[in-house]
């Protein structure tokens, strides 16, 4: 086996409130804040998935680890052998065997990077912000263009709120020529946080681009469509959300937010149950269920 593509095995980690407003059968125009605090701000909800590890069993599998194993054991002494197996102990859901080979990697090479943002993901999977923070910093502190650990820590300072932070991480990330979408994705949630709707459809827009079949650009375009009062381009990007993974309770929440300003209960109501049974922790459902005369 050949030396992996080390970007390349980081991201395969990362590939994303009620108001009291009348609807009447005409399209309801409220204020863009509004319209974002009813429908629960896109950051809220993608600033918690664009670092998630997508678990992959089969990553994770006997016959794979033991293929990964017999290349670490014919050269013990590569770091790289242990950071692509910690990566396939991470999207298989071992978090504590995939810290251990990046911990080895690294003691191996200090100066891995990689293996620091790798490990700093896996540290955010465990809901240890502060390692993972550190993790980046080191990544940067050895190399300082390295556009996925820019992405990594922005998506951290965005769910700690620290959104300038956030915004120039992903700014610095744009600035190196990232191809990666979800730097384009976070930064138009903040600009949609402050009410910039034009600059944040441009980056949501580059999102779609880079990552076309991601429906969290597509789920973030439409909110803020929905905060110009532009329902149709709202509407077909929830829709094209749902088309590319229908069991994510954000799009057909957002969805039936739609359904709902339009004055159209009964199918508001439907969407609306269909993300709660999908989740039935979204609160943004549940609060729309509520509002629709639905039973969550």
């Amino acid at each position: 086996m050949g030396k992996a593509n080390p970007i390349m095995a980081m991201t395969t980690f990362e590939k994303y409130r009620a108001s009291n407003f009348r609807v009447s059968k005409k399209i309801v125009a409220l204020p863009a804040l509004a319209i974002l605090a009813a429908i629960g701000l896109s950051s809220c909800q993608t600033a918690s998935t664009d670092s998630v590890i997508r678990i992959d069993k089969a990553q994770g599998s006997s016959e794979n680890i033991a293929s990964l194993t017999s290349v670490i054991n014919a050269n013990p002494q590569d770091p790289e052998g242990y950071n692509v197996r910690g990566t396939a102990y991470g999207r298989g859901g071992d978090f504590n065997r995939a810290l251990a080979d990046f911990n080895q990697a690294i003691q191996l090479n200090p100066k891995f990077y990689q293996a620091y943002a790798n490990r700093a993901l896996i540290y955010r999977n465990m809901g240890k912000l502060p390692e993972a923070i550190a993790d980046y910093n080191a990544a940067l502190q050895i190399n300082g263009s390295y556009d996925v650990a820019y992405i990594g820590r922005g998506n951290l300072y965005r769910q700690a709120g620290r959104d300038n932070d956030a915004f120039n991480d992903y700014s610095k990330a744009i600035s190196l020529g990232t191809t990666d979408g979800r730097a384009y994705n976070g930064r138009g949630v903040i600009f949609q946080k402050r009410n910039q709707q034009d600059k944040a459809i441009d980056d949501f827009s580059k999102a779609i681009s880079l990552s076309p079949n991601s429906p969290e650009p597509y789920n973030s375009r439409g909110i803020s469509y929905l905060a110009q009062n532009d329902d149709d381009n709202a509407f077909a990007d929830f829709n094209h959300a749902i088309d590319l993974n229908n069991k994510v309770a954000e799009s057909w929440a957002n969805q039936a937010f739609v359904y709902e300003r339009k004055g159209d209960k009964a199918k508001a109501r439907r969407s609306y149950q269909h993300a709660v049974n999908l989740d039935p922790n979204y609160q943004p459902a549940r609060d729309g269920l509520a509002r629709v005369g639905g039973g969550a």
